[in-house]
């Protein structure tokens, strides 16, 4: 049996770990907290983070705005100063416009009735085209002519027709009319075609006195027509594609005032005679 020594410090050993087991937490509770702690400082760390990213974001967006509003104002002076710029060109135009009125090279002042008349012959005949700015109408020689040929197609005396109505109506009466005649570049093929006409100078001027013949058949005074021809030496295209060869095949008719002067036309230019 123990003795009484004993036993008293077995009971106070019971009495000390009584005592002390009421104070401790179990050992899994204390890991579960902390890994509680844990996960909750990591979540602020990612908000704090994200909060920073946030934050130089919207820094970015202030400077690219700041930038635009800068890019914006340059674009409003520079537009400013372009509008300044282009009113300035356009009344310089204007002068020089008023200044030069009646002297521009190669503008035909023709009566206004006679430009409206042949802008709407040039509607109804796609074969005819008209520049109001110079007087000169120009027919698709395909058109009007067979290849190599001087004779006019049936199809080319309406549009001949009308437009020799237009050069004798009163707005045109005194108008002069030069016809000139155009080739490509190819020489005449064809052992006939060589013997009839020669070479595309001769092939150019009789196409060109062919439309005369008809306008004044059809009623325009031979006093006011010229005639003639250019060969290939004029092209207003290359040459090298059948496209362009075609745009240079033409036969152009210049519509002109009677006080304009034409080289060969004595009443025009009565000082050289």
């Amino acid at each position: 049996m123990p003795s009484p020594r004993r036993l008293d410090w077995m009971l106070a050993s019971l009495i000390v770990s009584a005592c002390c087991g009421c104070q401790l937490v179990p050992a899994s509770q204390m890991n579960t907290v902390q890994a509680q702690n844990r996960a909750l400082s990591e979540q602020s760390h990612a908000q704090l983070a994200e909060l920073d990213n946030l934050k130089a974001h919207n820094r970015q967006i202030e400077d690219k705005l700041i930038q635009a509003e800068e890019q914006l104002a340059l674009a409003d002076e520079k537009r400013g100063a372009d509008s300044k710029r282009l009113a300035n060109y356009r009344h310089e135009r204007d002068q020089l416009r008023d200044q030069f009125t009646g002297y521009s090279p190669g503008r035909v002042q023709i009566p206004a009735g006679v430009s409206e008349q042949l802008v709407n012959l040039a509607r109804k005949h796609p074969s005819l085209q008209f520049d109001p700015q110079t007087g000169v109408a120009k027919l698709d020689t395909d058109v009007v002519f067979d290849s190599g040929n001087a004779e006019l197609k049936p199809q080319a005396e309406q549009v001949l027709a009308d437009l020799a109505s237009v050069l004798q109506s009163t707005p045109a009466h005194d108008m002069r009319i030069m016809i000139v005649g155009h080739t490509d570049a190819q020489k005449i093929a064809g052992k006939e075609t060589r013997q009839r006409y020669g070479d595309n100078w001769n092939l150019s001027t009789a196409r060109a006195v062919a439309v005369a013949g008809y306008l004044h058949k059809a009623g325009v005074a031979e006093p006011r027509m010229g005639v003639a021809g250019y060969g290939g030496q004029q092209p207003i295209a290359s040459n090298s594609t059948p496209a362009d060869r075609r745009r240079n095949r033409r036969v152009e008719i210049f519509v002109i005032p009677p006080d304009y002067p034409i080289v060969g036309w004595t009443e025009t230019s009565p000082s050289l005679y």
